[in-house]
């Protein structure tokens, strides 16, 4: 009888320990799934990152100005473009039948391009054209945007009356008096300047604060009619 018993015993303590001996195993197999798992997803977004870092950022160019352009202006609903400068402020209302001008005008608004930069020509009794400026900074903004330039488009019944927005051709070789996109002329002259018409793409015309660019007008200047005092665009916002 204490020989069952004992026998009995011996089996369970042997069955007890091949089971606690074996968990273990079990036990870390899971743990160490657990990390390469933990681990794999980790490293996904890392991944995702470099290949964001490796993609080059979208510029417009001669090849791809209008296009963009051309898709770009289905999508604005909005026309009007507020002007803030050292001298005071101005609002603008852009043709709709002039879309590559508009969403240029526009485009390059919402990108804050036009901020810091000047009207750096006034012509007493002309017109004051801006969009341009000596600081490093325009350059730069420049490039970043891409170098392109703009076909013209006079032939919509727009004309230079006082008060229009136009966009004055490159200074590059240019016999088609392709426009140039990064500046603009406001006209000044009563009742117009329709010399201009035809050669320059009128695409829109000032609505409020015309005092604003009568007294930018009225600016002394030097050589280059560039004001003597620097006349800066503060802010640019689509209305």
């Amino acid at each position: 009888m204490l020989l069952r018993q004992s026998a009995l015993i011996t089996s369970l303590l042997f069955l007890l320990l091949a089971s606690c001996g074996e968990s273990p195993k079990k036990e870390n197999n899971k743990v160490q799934e657990n990390i390469a798992n933990t681990d794999s997803l980790a490293q996904a977004p890392v991944d995702s990152l470099k290949v964001e870092e490796e993609k080059e950022p979208f510029k417009l160019t001669e090849e791809n100005a209008i296009d963009f352009f051309f898709n770009y202006a289905k999508t604005l609903k909005k026309n009007r473009v507020k002007i803030t400068t050292t001298m005071g402020s101005f609002t603008v209302e852009l043709y709709d039948n002039v879309p590559y001008h508009k969403a240029n005008f526009i485009y390059l608004a919402k990108q804050h391009y036009f901020d810091s930069t000047q009207f750096h020509r006034v012509v007493k009794d002309f017109i004051i054209q801006g969009g341009n400026s000596d600081d490093k900074r325009t350059a730069k903004k420049r490039g970043k945007i891409g170098r392109y330039l703009l076909p013209p488009d006079a032939k919509k019944g727009h004309k230079h009356y006082r008060g229009t927005i136009s966009m004055p051709s490159s200074e590059r070789d240019n016999p088609h008096k392709l426009a140039s996109p990064y500046e603009f002329f406001i006209v000044v002259t009563n009742p117009g300047s329709y010399h201009l018409d035809g050669s320059y793409t009128p695409f829109g015309r000032v609505v409020e604060g015309m005092g604003v660019v009568d007294a930018i007008n009225n600016v002394p200047v030097g050589d280059g009619d560039w004001p003597w005092q620097n006349i800066y665009i503060l802010k640019t916002e689509v209305l």
